[in-house]
């Protein structure tokens, strides 16, 4: 659960100034959602933040495959890696990102991530502006767990935008860990 705090100061008479409260997301209290390989922290959704960013973190079992290659037409993603390697694809290159690493993708730059071969990954998201990712993340968690049709994730590509994309790079690249 995310706690908005109305009781710290903010900068100015109102307690308010950027059109959102503070948000205090405590560890023991956030809200979790996985899927057969890894654990979302649900952090900060933009409903809370006046629409300026949503985060999470993603912790990702040994050489788990994170998400395919995609864009986004709005935000930018950015990932700074807390713990292991992450493997990612920006645009036509993939690199490993490693703890302390930090990355920014534009939009409609084409990007996939999954934990390094061999490596479980422990990675800090952000989106800017924000998106009700939070259901996005939910609902994927149901699909991956058979739960819910994949049908909807490709059905809720503009609300959440993500949209998905082909990429023989990453397609290789994930056929190369078998």
């Amino acid at each position: 659960m995310t706690t908005t705090r109305n009781d710290m100061t903010t900068g100015n008479a109102s307690g308010n100034s950027g059109g959102f409260v503070p948000v205090l997301t405590r560890a023991a209290e956030a809200e979790t959602t996985r899927d057969p390989s890894s654990v979302m922290t649900l952090l900060a959704d933009s409903g809370n933040t006046g629409g300026r960013l949503t985060s999470y973190r993603s912790t990702f079992a040994q050489g788990a495959v994170g998400a395919p290659a995609h864009l986004h037409t709005e935000a930018s993603e950015m990932f700074y890696v807390l713990d292991g390697a992450l493997q990612v694809l920006v645009g036509e290159e993939i690199t490993v990102l490693r703890a302390g690493d930090f990355l920014l993708v534009p939009p409609h730059t084409p990007h996939a991530f999954a934990a390094a071969p061999g490596a479980t990954a422990d990675v800090l998201f952000v989106f800017t502006p924000g998106v009700g990712r939070f259901d996005y993340l939910r609902l994927l968690g149901r699909v991956m767990r058979g739960e819910a049709d994949p049908q909807e994730i490709k059905d809720s590509s503009e609300r959440f935008d993500n949209h998905y994309v082909d990429s023989p790079v990453w397609r290789a690249a994930l056929a190369a860990r078998a």
